[in-house]
C-alpha cells in the first residue's frame, strides 16, 4: 500500500484551489463551493452526513470467535473482496481543477478498484463524451464497472444504455439526484418514464438518489435492480438529512427485495460498519477517493480502498462480526 500520508501531501497540490484536503472531510471549509468540491448553499446536507454517521456508536464485544472476518460481498453476480466500491463521480476540469483529465481519472479509479478487489462506478456530466469515457474505459476492462448517466431526455438516455451495452457493462444507473442541474437538460422522471427506460435495457438498473422509504417503493415498481441511498454528497439540496438518518426506514421498506447502497460522508471503516448495521448492502465512496486519485492514482484508489478495508476487519474483530451478514443493528449502541 502506498503511504496515505504521501497520497494527502501530493493531492493537496494537484487540488489546489479546489479542494483543500482537510484533516476531516466534513464539509465546513468547502461550504457553497460548488463547482468544486462543497455542498451547495450552507454546505448543510454534506456536513449532514458526516454528522448523522457520527452520532451512532459501536458496542465492543470480544468473547466470541470472530477472530479472522470475512469482508466479502456479491453484487449482481460478481464476488467483491469488500463491500466498499467507488461513487460516480465526473468533472474534473471544474470541480477538481484538471489535473486529472477524464479518462485518467477513470483509469485510476477502475484500476484501483479492481486492484483492491472490488468496482467502480463513473459518472456523467454536462459534456456527453465524459460519461463515454468512463464507458470506454469500463469496456477496456472487460465491463467491470457500472456508468451512471444523469436524468437527460429519453433520446440521450437510450445511448447512454446502448454504450453501457456494448461495452458490456456489469449495470447501469442513473443519478436521479441529478434532477435539479441547471448546466443539463434534466429534469425528476415520473413512473412511466422510468418503467420505459429501465425497459429498454437488457442490464440491471441502479436508481441513485432514494432519500425516502416511498420512493424506494416507486423504485422497486419500475423494476430497479438496486436503489443508491444518496443525497448527491449534499450538492443538489440544502438542509436534507443525513444518508444514515433515512438508510434505516428505507432498508426496512425494502426488505430485502434488491440491494440498498448508500453514500454520503463515509471516511473509514466504522463508518461503513455502520451503515452495513444500518440496513445497507454495499457502500459507494466518492470524495476520499477523489484525494487517493489525485495523489497517487490507481495505487493510491487501491491503498484507499484497502485501508478502509482492514479498517472494517478491525471494527468487526471488536464487534463480534465473523461476516457481513453478522453486521446488524445489535453492534451499534
Amino acid at each position: 500500500m502506498m503511504n496515505m500520508k504521501t497520497i494527502r501531501q501530493a493531492a493537496r497540490e494537484k487540488l489546489k484551489g479546489y479542494c483543500r484536503v482537510c484533516p476531516e472531510c466534513n464539509g465546513k471549509a468547502c461550504a457553497g463551493e460548488v463547482p468544486g468540491m462543497g455542498g451547495t448553499g450552507t454546505g448543510a446536507s454534506f456536513k449532514n452526513n458526516v454528522e448523522a454517521l457520527a452520532t451512532f456508536r459501536l458496542n465492543m464485544r470480544t468473547l466470541h470467535g470472530a477472530k479472522h472476518p470475512d469482508t466479502r460481498c456479491e453484487l449482481f453476480g460478481q464476488e467483491l473482496l469488500t463491500p466498499i466500491l467507488a461513487a460516480p463521480i465526473t468533472g474534473n476540469n471544474f470541480n477538481m481543477g484538471g489535473a486529472l483529465n477524464e479518462k485518467e481519472w477513470a483509469e485510476a479509479v477502475i484500476q484501483g478498484c479492481l486492484t483492491a478487489g472490488t468496482l467502480a462506478c463513473t459518472g456523467d456530466a454536462p459534456d456527453p463524451t465524459m460519461y463515454l469515457t468512463g464507458v470506454e474505459v469500463i469496456a477496456g476492462t472487460g465491463g467491470r464497472g457500472i456508468p451512471f448517466m444523469k436524468p437527460r431526455e429519453l433520446e440521450e438516455v437510450l445511448v447512454c444504455l446502448r454504450s453501457a451495452e456494448q461495452a458490456g457493462a456489469l449495470a447501469v444507473g442513473m443519478d436521479i439526484d441529478a434532477a435539479g442541474l441547471v448546466t443539463l437538460p434534466v429534469s425528476p422522471k415520473t413512473k412511466e418514464e422510468m418503467k420505459t427506460i429501465i425497459s429498454n435495457t437488457s442490464l440491471p438498473f441502479i436508481i441513485k438518489g432514494i432519500m425516502t422509504a416511498d420512493e424506494a417503493e416507486i423504485a422497486i415498481e419500475v423494476g430497479a435492480a438496486a436503489i443508491v441511498v444518496s443525497n448527491h454528497g449534499g450538492r443538489m439540496l440544502g438542509h436534507t438529512p443525513g444518508t444514515a438518518e433515512v438508510l434505516p426506514k428505507i432498508a426496512a421498506a425494502v426488505g430485502g427485495r434488491i440491494p440498498v447502497l448508500v453514500d454520503g460522508g463515509v471516511r473509514t471503516g466504522a463508518d461503513v460498519l455502520r451503515m452495513l448495521a444500518l440496513g445497507a448492502d454495499a457502500i459507494l465512496i466518492g470524495r476520499p477517493l477523489i484525494t487517493a486519485a489525485y495523489g497517487g492514482g490507481a495505487d493510491g484508489v487501491a491503498s484507499a480502498i484497502t485501508k478502509m478495508t482492514h479498517e472494517l476487519k478491525q471494527v468487526m474483530v471488536l464487534t463480534g462480526c465473523a461476516k457481513l451478514s453478522d453486521i446488524t443493528r445489535a453492534v451499534l449502541y
